[in-house]
């Protein structure tokens, strides 16, 4: 079976499983046009250009994950000048739901800073969907945040994350996330640390 073969099967099992095309794309890590394509392409028809990443030989197993997690936060630290605040860089640590959590939580003891839990519009499932703060996790309304995800695919979640904090009168000061797919420096003036940048050369 090839890899793409592999990738349709895994889209179609998780929608049979009930998770939601933007719940597919999170698992998969991959963008919502390419999982549109896995569960609804035809014979002959050419996939959308994008890289799958397969990090579950580290994010299965706990102490890789919070090694992990401090290659994260040294990575921060690494590019901040002398004149930088402290630690705590930030009041809240907040997670994207769901592979951002885990980070995001080790982060968060790392720095003695409060959790947070953003679930993305993607993920729901409603008639009008929105993303959300979960209530039982911090509040952000004018705290300073760094955001953790896995992944930056198309950049949309950082942008909704972003806007829902400005929104509610937090300041986002920082992007990290293991893997980049776009290879970008900032996405809407918050800057954006990564541990590797995905490029695809055709």
């Amino acid at each position: 079976m090839s890899s793409l073969d592999d990738l349709i099967g895994r889209a179609r099992a998780l929608l049979a499983e009930g998770h939601s095309p933007g719940q597919i794309a999170d698992e998969l890590s991959l963008s919502m046009e390419t999982v549109t394509w896995l569960l609804t392409q035809a014979k002959g028809s050419t996939a959308p250009k994008d890289v799958h990443i397969d990090w579950t030989a580290v994010s299965s197993h706990a102490p890789l994950l919070e090694e992990t997690a401090l290659m994260l936060l040294n990575r921060y630290y690494q590019d901040q000048t002398s004149e930088a605040e402290g630690s705590p860089a930030a009041d809240v640590i907040v997670g994207i739901a769901l592979s951002g959590i885990p980070l995001a939580t080790l982060i968060a003891v790392q720095e003695a800073a409060q959790l947070a839990i953003y679930h993305p519009q993607k993920q729901s499932q409603s008639e009008r969907p929105t993303g959300s703060i979960s209530g039982n996790f911090a509040a952000v309304n004018g705290q300073r945040c760094i955001i953790i995800d896995d992944v930056i695919t198309s950049g949309n979640t950082m942008r909704e994350v972003i806007k829902y904090l400005k929104k509610h009168n937090a300041t986002p000061i920082a992007i990290w996330v293991i893997f980049d797919k776009r290879g970008i420096k900032d996405i809407d003036g918050v800057p954006v640390y990564s541990l590797f940048k995905i490029s695809r050369i055709d």
